[in-house]
């Protein structure tokens, strides 16, 4: 069953997806970029306020890799209660030293999902060196929130090969990307674990405007449709 993920950025957002029945709350701040991070301690007042009633995620920021800050900034986002840290892979270089890094916080217990961008070519033989470093998890998002969504830059095709491929070694695994509550219907039926939104969910469609309850039901309406139509086709 495909689970919804909606970004908020405010307690007051935090407490309007709880009640709209969202599954997974995912703290980012959108002027920021693809994964601009929260401040700590908002970070940590979001997590007191959800108080364990549903998994929260929290990106770390458009952080390279390699960069000194990556480990420090997931180290000190984990610290603030949150139940997995987003980290984003972007270009298409080598990673091998930011896994072998990493390993040592998921040996620790720290859920780590790393986040591959359609439109930078990501390597999808990723998966197995992020399986093997511990990581809970993998989805596939755009670096760019334009005008264009994932589906304008990866097939279904390609995306259920990933999605299969990322089961089969037992990561969790998401969509994201611009994605419309249109899409649901069309990506649902993929089996991700989760879809998440932003911008389909605020004022105008514009992912620095609020959230707005209305979409947040008809987004958790759609999803349970396309889950109870899946259900049903794998009866029959």
């Amino acid at each position: 069953m495909t689970q919804l993920l909606a970004s908020v950025c405010t307690p007051a957002e935090a407490s309007m997806a709880l009640d709209a029945g969202v599954d997974i709350i995912d703290l980012k701040d959108p002027a920021q970029g693809a994964l601009g991070a929260l401040s700590l301690d908002m970070i940590k007042e979001i997590v007191q306020l959800i108080n364990g009633r549903v998994p929260v995620s929290a990106t770390i920021g458009d952080i390279p890799l390699e960069s000194e800050c990556t480990m420090f900034a997931i180290e000190h986002t984990a610290r603030q209660g949150v139940d997995i840290v987003k980290v984003g892979f972007f270009g298409s270089g080598a990673h091998g030293n930011f896994l072998e890094n990493a390993q040592t916080l998921t040996e620790k217990g720290i859920k780590l999902v790393a986040v591959l961008f359609a439109d930078q070519k990501p390597e999808v033989e990723l998966l197995h060196h992020l399986k093997k470093a511990g990581f809970y998890g993998v989805m596939m998002d755009t670096a760019n929130k334009g005008d264009k969504s994932l589906l304008d830059h990866v097939s279904t095709c390609r995306l259920r090969e990933f999605l299969r491929n990322a089961h089969q070694i037992g990561l969790k695994t998401g969509l994201a990307g611009s994605l419309q509550l249109a899409d649901i219907p069309v990506l649902a039926p993929l089996n991700p674990g989760y879809l998440g939104f932003r911008g389909a969910l605020c004022e105008q469609l514009l992912r620095r405007s609020n959230l707005l309850k209305s979409s947040l039901m008809k987004a958790r309406s759609m999803l349970q449709e396309s889950n109870s139509m899946a259900e049903y086709v794998g009866r029959a």
